[in-house]
C-alpha cells in the first residue's frame, strides 16, 4: 500500500494548504478536484491502486466518525425548539424531493445527490455511499454539483438576507440551514461579521448531527429489501450492516463531547485530523474517476442538485420569516 499512501500524503498537504488559502473551497473540495486531475493526466494506475482502496474506505470513514468529536450539543440546544424545527423540516422535506426527483438517475445517485445538498455536502455523498452503493462516478458527480451550487450560494444567500431584511441572526440561520459546505458557511459568516457566522457554523453543524440517524435508517431500509428479495448475483445488492461501524463512532463520539470530559486541546486537534482524513478520502475518491464520464452524465445532476438547493433555500427563508 505505501505508494497508494505516499502519493494521498502530498496530495493531502496541498489540498490542507489550498483550503486555509480559499477557506470557501475548503480542503474537501480541493482533494478531490487534485484526485480527478491526477487520473486525467497519469490514468489508472495500478501500483497505486491498493493504498488508494484503503484511504477511500477506512481512512475516508474515519474522517466521518470524527466528525463527532466537532458537534457541540450545548450549542444546538441553545437556539430552542424553533430554529431546530427549521432545520429539521427544511433537511426532511428537501431530501425527499430531490431523491425523488433524481431517481430516473438511478437509485445511488439520487440518494448521494439528496444527502449532499440537504445535510453537509461532500462528508455526507462519501459517508451514505456505505449504504447508497454507488459507484466512483456516482459519487464524483455528486459531490461535484453540490460543490458548484455550495459556491453560488456564497452569493445568493447574503443577496437574498439583504433582500428580506433578515438580523444578523435570521441571516445566520439561513446561512448554516441551507449552504452545503462547513467553508462555505464560513466564508459567508466571515464577510458578514461575528455574530452570523457563530450561528451560522452552529446550525450547520445541527445539520451535520443528522447524518447519522438518515445513514442507519437508510441501512435498515436497504436490508429490508434484501431480506426481501435476496442478494442480486452481481453483488451489488448485499445486505449491508444495520450500523456501520463509522456511524457508531460518530453517535459515541457526539456523546462524549457533550459530557465535557476532552479538554479543549483535544478538540482543536481531533478538528485538524479529521480535515486531514477526509481531504485524504476524496482524493481517494477522486482518483478513481474517469472524468469524460463525469462531464458526459454531469448536467442532469447537476439540475436535480439545483433544484434541491434552491428548495432548501427557500423553506429556510419561509420559515425563518415565519417562525
Amino acid at each position: 500500500m505505501l505508494p497508494g499512501l505516499v502519493l494521498v500524503a502530498i496530495a493531502t498537504v496541498v489540498g490542507r494548504v489550498a483550503g486555509s488559502l480559499v477557506p470557501a473551497a475548503s480542503a474537501l473540495i480541493v482533494g478531490i478536484l487534485l484526485g480527478v486531475a491526477w487520473r486525467a493526466f497519469a490514468g489508472a494506475r495500478p501500483e497505486f491502486a491498493p493504498g488508494l482502496r484503503f484511504t477511500q474506505t477506512w481512512l475516508l470513514r474515519t474522517g466521518v466518525m470524527l466528525l463527532g468529536l466537532q458537534l457541540a450539543v450545548a450549542h444546538v440546544v441553545h437556539f430552542g425548539p424553533k430554529v431546530l424545527a427549521v432545520v429539521l423540516l427544511s433537511v426532511a422535506v428537501t431530501f425527499a424531493v430531490t431523491w425523488r426527483l433524481g431517481r430516473h438517475l438511478g437509485q445511488a445517485r439520487s440518494l448521494l445527490l439528496a444527502t449532499g445538498v440537504s445535510i453537509c455536502g461532500a462528508s455526507a455523498v462519501a459517508a451514505v455511499n456505505t449504504v447508497a452503493d454507488g459507484d466512483e462516478e456516482d459519487v464524483a458527480t455528486a459531490i461535484t454539483a453540490v460543490t458548484v451550487l455550495g459556491t453560488a450560494a456564497i452569493g445568493a444567500v447574503p443577496l437574498v438576507a439583504w433582500l428580506f431584511g433578515l438580523s444578523d441572526q435570521d441571516f445566520g440561520v439561513v446561512a448554516g440551514a441551507s449552504v452545503h459546505e462547513v467553508g462555505q458557511v464560513v466564508a459567508i459568516g466571515g464577510a458578514a461579521g461575528g455574530l452570523v457566522l457563530q450561528v451560522a457554523v452552529v446550525v450547520k453543524l445541527t445539520r451535520v448531527v443528522l447524518l447519522a440517524p438518515l445513514v442507519i435508517g437508510l441501512g435498515v431500509h436497504r436490508r429490508r429489501l434484501v431480506l426481501a428479495h435476496g442478494p442480486s448475483p452481481d453483488g451489488t445488492r448485499a445486505r449491508p450492516p444495520l450500523v456501520p461501524w463509522f456511524v457508531s463512532g460518530f453517535v459515541v463520539l457526539v456523546v462524549v463531547r457533550a459530557l465535557g470530559v476532552l479538554p479543549a486541546s483535544v478538540i482543536e486537534l481531533s478538528s485538524v485530523v479529521t480535515n486531514l482524513l477526509l481531504c485524504a478520502g476524496m482524493f481517494a475518491l477522486g482518483a478513481a474517476v474517469d472524468l469524460r464520464a463525469v462531464v458526459r452524465t454531469g448536467g442532469p445532476s447537476l439540475a436535480v442538485a439545483g433544484a434541491g438547493s434552491a428548495l432548501l433555500l427557500a423553506l429556510t427563508t419561509t420559515a425563518v420569516l415565519l417562525v
